[in-house]
């Protein structure tokens, strides 16, 4: 608005009339009763619009206001009769809710933090104890982020409202994306309201240094390394995979198999000789190298476009210089190194700046900082940051949903808690070796082994029953879904995209979100 010249009205005109539009698409069976609860500032004028929008396409509305403004009877016309939430009372609030079909929440927007209070408070305590029984009615839909909600930080407070969904203006708020916020957001439906573009780096109106992206279809496409029509398997993408200790194949085969499924050309797997026939046993294709010998370790590394170190490869002595050798020598001949598992807690105990790609995990990245596990699940956005500046490297702080530093920061809106299980992150790290070997630069190969990762979880469709050793099988799906630029779905979609162009952006609900919402 102060820089490149929109007037705030025209915003809030067209995000209360395209959040309206959803909402009566939900409601699409016929007439519902609709209780919009408005406060000040621009989110509760963007309430009342939805109030004054709905009622005059046939909507059974209901205005209930926890604060008002100058604006706000002109922002409805006076086509709707706004009730102050004060003059009610606690039994008739309790109505209003429970007789409600659909609840729009507009009670506080972007810039609200702390406690809830007041009218406020007692509107989202009796809208909590409303959806405690069923959890079916009434549906909530937040405008751009539920009250209670941090939009930068994803923290919530008492009586946080829990939304059916969320309309997003102009982009998702970060903060909605993050956990615990991300379970209350329920559906996320980002909707474009006349923002203009960002302005180049460095210009008036520019964004700030880093700006998230949330990673999706058209985004994989776009990153996407292709294989060219003459090619061959050694410049197709040669992948060597450092992995796996005594007793420890099972994760060099999970790596070695994403790097295949992902789009390897030629894997090279070196892991300890009592491992060999497992590992030949289940990756045919694979050349074997026994890490213990030197020389053809250094060989298979100077063959090889992109290394994968650290599954299940020990802590020992021997593990110690396999992974310095390896990590060494590969900066030496210029080949970029995902870092994993077991090589992040050896890089841990010395100098951390040795890989390209790291993904810890957050008991990983407590011992890369030197603090613990829960410090940084307090802050993972500032834990990514402290990472990314000691390490020097790309980090993909794995979590829900994972987070991505390099050049930028992105990450992922999709990830399920179906890859909560041992040995996901073998298989993460063999997919983003095999997109570094073929072709795409460190941070693009982080982001499309995370994207490809979640897709591949997304279409297996097993649910919690999902198997670490599930997930290669389903790659070359998920790879085929980023060639055609697809987007994830789910069910209850409240836009049609022929008709709503203007949403760019929706998002299910989280698998572990509320039952039945």
């Amino acid at each position: 608005m102060d820089v490149r010249g929109v007037p705030s009205a025209a915003l809030m005109e067209r995000a209360g009339v395209h959040a309206a539009t959803l909402v009566d698409g939900m409601t699409a069976d016929g007439p519902r009763r609709v209780l919009v609860v408005a406060g000040g500032g621009d989110n509760g004028g963007d309430a009342r619009i939805v109030a004054r929008c709905l009622r005059s396409w046939g909507q059974e509305v209901r205005l209930i206001e926890t604060s008002a403004d100058a604006r706000s009877g002109l922002l409805t016309r006076d086509r709707v009769l706004a009730e102050p939430a004060g003059d009610l009372t606690d039994a008739q609030l309790d109505a209003a809710v429970r007789s409600a079909d659909v609840v729009v929440d507009g009670m506080l927007g972007t810039g609200a933090s702390g406690a809830l209070r007041g009218q406020i408070a007692r509107v989202a305590r009796l809208l909590q104890e409303a959806r405690s029984g069923d959890g079916r009615r009434p549906l909530v839909v937040a405008l751009d982020v539920p009250t209670g909600v941090d939009a930068d930080t994803g923290a919530v407070v008492e009586h946080a409202v829990r939304a059916t969904a969320t309309i997003a203006f102009g982009w998702p708020k970060l903060g909605t994306l993050l956990f615990p916020a991300r379970a209350l957001a329920g559906r996320i439906v980002s909707v474009e309201i006349g923002f203009p573009p960002l302005a180049p780096e460095g210009e008036a109106g520019s964004p700030p240094t880093f700006t998230w992206s949330a990673l999706d279809g058209d985004w994989a496409r776009g990153a996407l390394p292709r294989r060219d029509p003459d090619t061959h398997k050694n410049a197709a993408g040669p992948v060597l995979v450092v992995a796996g200790s005594e007793g420890m194949a099972g994760a060099a085969i999970l790596a070695g198999r994403a790097a295949l499924r992902s789009g390897a050309g030629y894997l090279r797997v070196a892991s300890v000789s009592s491992n060999r026939n497992a590992v030949q046993a289940a990756l045919p294709e694979a050349v074997w190298v026994d890490r213990a010998d030197t020389q053809a370790l250094d060989d298979a590394l100077a063959a090889s476009r992109a290394v994968v170190v650290g599954p299940g490869v020990g802590l020992g002595a021997d593990a110690r210089e396999v992974v310095d050798r390896v990590l060494g020598g590969g900066a030496d001949a210029g080949v970029p190194s995902v870092v994993d598992a077991d090589a992040l807690t050896l890089l841990a105990d010395g100098d951390p700046r040795g890989g390209d790609v790291l993904t810890p995990h957050p008991g990983e990245a407590a011992r890369l900082l030197g603090t613990d596990p829960a410090a940084v699940q307090a802050d993972r956005l500032g834990s990514l940051e402290r990472l990314r500046e000691r390490t020097g490297a790309v980090v993909l702080l794995k979590g829900r949903p994972s987070l991505v530093a390099g050049r930028h920061r992105r990450l992922d809106p999709t990830g399920s808690s179906d890859l909560a299980t041992a040995g996901v992150g073998d298989v993460l790290a063999g997919t983003i070796g095999a997109q570094i070997a073929r072709g795409a630069d460190p941070e693009d190969a982080a982001c499309l082994g995370l994207w490809l990762t979640s897709a591949a979880a997304r279409i297996a469709g097993k649910g919690a029953g999902l198997q670490s050793a599930d997930l290669p099988e389903y790659l070359p799906a998920a790879l085929a879904e980023a060639r055609a630029g697809g987007r994830p779905s789910g069910p209850g979609s409240a836009h049609d995209p022929a008709r709503d162009p203007w949403v760019t952006l929706d998002l299910p609900i989280p698998a572990s979100g509320e039952p039945g919402a």
